[in-house]
C-alpha cells in the first residue's frame, strides 16, 4: 500500500472550481498530482495555484481533452499508472428538454460518462495488479433530482453512479474501491455565470446567489451554494486509506438538495 505521499492523484478538469480544489487537498498530502484541462496555459496555471497553495512541487501538468478517445490516449501516455483517479471533468447547460439535438446529447455524455469511462478502463486493472486503488467519479445531486432544465445533463450524471457501482463489484475484494461524490450546487465559475443567466446580470451575486437557492433550489438545507473546499474534503477521505470499507456508494455533499434519504 503506497503512502499518501508517495502517491500518484490524478484529478481530470482540475484548472478551476471543484476539480483545483480538490487536486489542492491531494497535493498538501505530498502526492504527486495530475492536473488536466484542455488548454495548455490554463492547466498550467493552475498548477502553479496548486504549488503555491499546497506546497508541494510534485505536480505534473498535462493538457488534453478527455471528451476524446486521442485526447484521453494522450494522458495515459504522458501519465501510465496512478494510484487515485479522480473524474471530476465534466460541463452542464440550461435548455428545455424537447429543444436538446442529438449532438448536445451525445456532447455531455462524451464529456461527463465516457472521460471517466476510459481512463478508469485503463488505469484500474493496473491497480488490481498492485492491489491498491481509489476511484472517484464525480457525479451531482442531479442524478437523482432531475433537474428540469437540464435533463440531458442529469442523464449523464446518474449514468455515472451506475458506471461506479458496476466497476466497483467487478473490483470487489481487491484493495481497490471505485464511489460516487454527489456534490450539490457549489459557487464555481461556471456557477456563477449559469445564476447570473437564471436571475440576470444586474443583481448583485450575494443576492442572485439568495434567488437561485430560495426559487430553484428549495429542498437545500445548506440554504446556501456549497464551496469547492467543502466537495475537496469528502473526495479527499473518499480517496485516502481511512475509507477502505467504502465501495460502490453514492455519497452526497449535496447541502440535502436532494429530498431523499437513499443515497
Amino acid at each position: 500500500m503506497p503512502s499518501a505521499a508517495s502517491r500518484t492523484v490524478l484529478v481530470s478538469g482540475s484548472t478551476s472550481g471543484i476539480g483545483e480544489a480538490i487536486a489542492t487537498a491531494f497535493a498538501r498530502d505530498g502526492a504527486t498530482v495530475v492536473v488536466n484541462g484542455r488548454d495548455e496555459h490554463r492547466t498550467h496555471a493552475a498548477a502553479d495555484r496548486i504549488r503555491a497553495a499546497s506546497g508541494d512541487d510534485n505536480l505534473i501538468p498535462v493538457a488534453a481533452d478527455l471528451a476524446t478517445a486521442r485526447g484521453a490516449q494522450l494522458l495515459l501516455d504522458a501519465v501510465p499508472d496512478v494510484d487515485v483517479l479522480v473524474n471530476n471533468v465534466g460541463i452542464f447547460e440550461a435548455k428545455p428538454v424537447f429543444e436538446i439535438p442529438d449532438e448536445d446529447w451525445l456532447h455531455l455524455f462524451e464529456v461527463n460518462v465516457l472521460s471517466g469511462v476510459r481512463l478508469a478502463r485503463h488505469y484500474v486493472p493496473r491497480m488490481v495488479a498492485r492491489g491498491w486503488g481509489r476511484v472517484i467519479f464525480i457525479s451531482s445531486e442531479s442524478s437523482v433530482f432531475i433537474p428540469t432544465e437540464m435533463v440531458h445533463y442529469g442523464m449523464t450524471k446518474t449514468a455515472q453512479l451506475a458506471v461506479a457501482r458496476g466497476m466497483a463489484q467487478e473490483v470487489a475484494g481487491t484493495g481497490v474501491t471505485v464511489n460516487s461524490v454527489l456534490p450539490g450546487p457549489t459557487l464555481t465559475e461556471g456557477v456563477r455565470e449559469f445564476i447570473a443567466d437564471r436571475v440576470g446580470r444586474d443583481v448583485p451575486f450575494e443576492e442572485a446567489e439568495r434567488r437561485f437557492i430560495a426559487q430553484e433550489r428549495p429542498t437545500s438545507l445548506l440554504g446556501r451554494l456549497a464551496r469547492p473546499e467543502e466537495i475537496a474534503s469528502l473526495v479527499h477521505y473518499v480517496g485516502s486509506d481511512a475509507a477502505s470499507a467504502t465501495t460502490g456508494a453514492a455519497l452526497r455533499v449535496d447541502g440535502g438538495v436532494a429530498p431523499t434519504i437513499i443515497p
